[in-house]
């Protein structure tokens, strides 16, 4: 026997990390990004790094300088002193995915938020997608029955369409999507809840999380005091959970709050790799992170499944036209719903701007007839709202623009039509026939 093969069975009773895992130790950390001596190791993968107190904390690598690998913590506070040792621990490519995440809340790493055990997952999936041929989807061709009734009659969204909701902060988002959670009828619902405010996050899993829905929904949660990777990692992971579901033939609603939480995460890491600010402090890196992410969504093959994205887009200050992101988004999304403050305060919820808003696919899904009983209702509400101070006024008098009286005679109807309360649902069927009623009438 020779000396390698008296050798084998000792060498395969080692653990493998002993000998197979590359690491190097730490040289730099100013408490967030790590620098350590380079080892061979992708941008993504994931590295533990021993901490001080004898405990192990993981980082994500970025990038690299000058031979140096350049990580970020994943948890803030972490205590790293020089010279820790710091090694890969998982490539980062592939996340856990399964028909065991529906019902569940979980973080970026898969790991349960809501006190259950840990979800049993049989699949692996790509965390940034799998490349597609984009003469390869399907062309969006029916109506997605979301529930609301605004949307459904005057906003249709098609079954693969990428939507935005363009609102500033306190004039119903959170509701508004909470609705469109639980009254969907897709097969199955991701949640992605970015950089939002722990309250929040337990407040929308204590409303959809219920018995006639908790079977379809996933919610993959990861608040703003979290690592800026994490909340692009959970954006990721979210994303793929869709298309796994997508992959099986299932058509799925991918919501995402907030596509600028995430945006603000990547410019952190981006600042943080030195990249140089543009437009109001956001590096290049942010523009081209929302298509990647967003373009993932949408149809699959003819005969598959499909994913309808919703994303929120925050508008800082009411802003709507001049803030990167919403102007990115606008570029790439398949149609926006903006949310008004002025809707707020005439107590119309959901606070729909109509006349600010569209739907790109709604002209290709729908008959010729809604076409034309939406385009009569946005005139009216346009008309109204144009005029209304002036009416309020005294400065006009009936009579002199015969669809403007027609606004004002039927603006009791139009309010109540736009309004609805949260826990009431509005079935396609039922909408698309009062909307033609109030027209017609």
């Amino acid at each position: 026997m020779s000396v390698i093969e008296r050798l084998l069975p000792g060498l395969a009773a080692l653990p493998a990390e002993r000998f197979l895992t590359a690491s190097g130790r730490v040289t730099r950390f100013d408490g967030q990004v790590i620098e350590c001596h380079g080892f061979p190791v992708s941008v993504g993968a994931i590295c533990a790094v021993e901490g001080a107190d004898g405990s192990t904390v993981d980082a994500e690598v970025i990038g690299f300088r000058e031979g140096r690998n350049l990580l970020f913590l994943h948890e803030f506070g972490a205590r790293i002193e020089v010279g820790a040792r710091v090694r890969e621990r998982d490539e980062g490519r592939e996340v856990a995915v399964g028909d065991g995440l529906l019902g569940r809340v979980v973080d970026a790493r898969g790991a349960p938020l809501d006190n259950g055990p840990a979800p049993v997952l049989d699949a692996r999936w790509p965390l940034l997608g799998r490349p597609t041929n984009p003469l390869g989807h399907a062309p969006v061709a029916e109506p997605l029955d979301v529930g609301v009734r605004v949307v459904n009659a005057l906003l249709t969204i098609g079954r693969g369409q990428r939507v935005g909701i363009v609102a500033g902060s306190g004039v119903g988002k959170s509701v508004l999507l909470s609705m469109m959670t639980r009254f969907s009828e897709a097969d199955v619902i991701v949640v992605g809840l970015i950089g939002e405010r722990g309250r929040e996050v337990g407040s929308f899993y204590e409303t959809v999380m219920r018995a006639e829905t908790r079977g379809k929904v996933c919610i993959v949660a990861v608040p703003a005091d979290r690592s800026p990777l994490l909340r692009i990692r959970g954006a990721n992971y979210a994303t793929a959970i869709a298309e796994y579901f997508r992959d099986k033939g299932k058509n799925v609603l991918l919501i995402m709050d907030s596509l600028t939480r995430v945006a603000h995460a990547r410019r952190e890491v981006g600042l943080a790799l030195g990249e140089q600010p543009t437009a109001k402090g956001y590096p290049p890196s942010v523009v081209s992170m929302v298509p990647c992410l967003v373009e993932r969504s949408g149809t699959g093959p003819a005969g598959g499944g499909s994913i309808t994205a919703i994303y929120t887009v925050l508008a800082d200050g009411d802003d709507t036209t001049a803030d990167p992101v919403v102007d990115t988004a606008r570029a790439i999304l398949d149609g926006h719903i903006v949310l008004s403050r002025k809707q707020t305060q005439l107590g119309i919820y959901p606070a729909v701007d109509i006349g600010a808003s569209v739907s790109r696919v709604m002209g290709e899904i729908m008959p010729p007839r809604h076409i034309k009983a939406a385009a009569t209702f946005r005139r009216l509400v346009t008309l109204y709202l144009e005029n209304r101070d002036l009416m309020l006024m005294g400065g006009y008098t009936p009579g002199q623009d015969a669809d403007l009286d027609l606004a004002v005679a039927l603006w009791p109807k139009i309010t109540a039509f736009v309004g609805q309360a949260p826990d009431e649902p509005a079935r396609f069927a039922q909408t698309q026939a009062a909307l033609f009623d109030l027209v017609a009438g």
